[in-house]
């Protein structure tokens, strides 16, 4: 399955608690030491997001080709129609320059690569509250009504398996978010 050597950096939570943010602030300040795992998408990029460089977006039929052929370390169907995936290429390419990938997934994600990759560290961030949630999520312009309750659901169900992941962290104030996490991260990158 894996190498046991292999470390992966897993940071998991319900969309609009943060987690792109601290990953984009780990990478910044760790980029000799951490590689950025690119997922597949099905979903339309958004305005600023790139193929190659945010996600790799792919048909669904593609997907679930790639998922026949085994291809996928995780995948899920986040939303209805809506498939999400990491590579197991992509860890690949990462362990081969020498670096320690690092994953922006959901929480079913999360858990399905720390059960894979038992030597992986999981970090939830958690939301400061489901009503700060909603209104960063409105404040995202991206969201309909209709899909704006979709993800709060989601959410509040994902938030129930937040103990499963190695460490909680609340994101009530991002900057001492980016900070707790980038410690846990060297903590973890330190360890034989």
């Amino acid at each position: 399955m894996s190498n046991p050597s292999h470390k992966i950096i897993i940071i998991a939570a319900p969309s609009g608690a943060g987690k792109t943010s601290v990953v984009h602030h780990l990478l910044k300040s760790l980029p000799q030491r951490l590689g950025f795992s690119v997922s597949c998408a099905t979903r339309s990029p958004r305005a600023n997001e790139k193929n190659g460089v945010d996600y790799y977006f792919i048909s669904a039929d593609e997907f679930k080709q790639r998922i026949e052929k085994d291809e996928f370390a995780e995948w899920e169907m986040v939303y209805e129609g809506k498939y999400y995936g990491t590579l197991r290429s992509e860890l690949t390419r990462i362990w081969d320059a020498q670096k320690v990938p690092l994953l922006d997934v959901d929480v079913k994600g999360g858990l399905a690569v720390k059960r894979n990759y038992p030597n992986s560290l999981s970090i939830f961030i958690e939301p400061p509250s489901i009503e700060e949630l909603k209104r960063r999520l409105e404040s995202r312009g991206t969201e309909s009504p209709a899909s704006l309750q979709t993800r709060i659901e989601k959410a509040t169900w994902e938030m129930t398996f937040r103990t499963n992941f190695d460490t909680i962290v609340v994101n009530d104030n991002l900057t001492q978010t980016c900070e707790v996490v980038e410690k846990l991260v060297l903590d973890y990158l330190n360890k034989l």
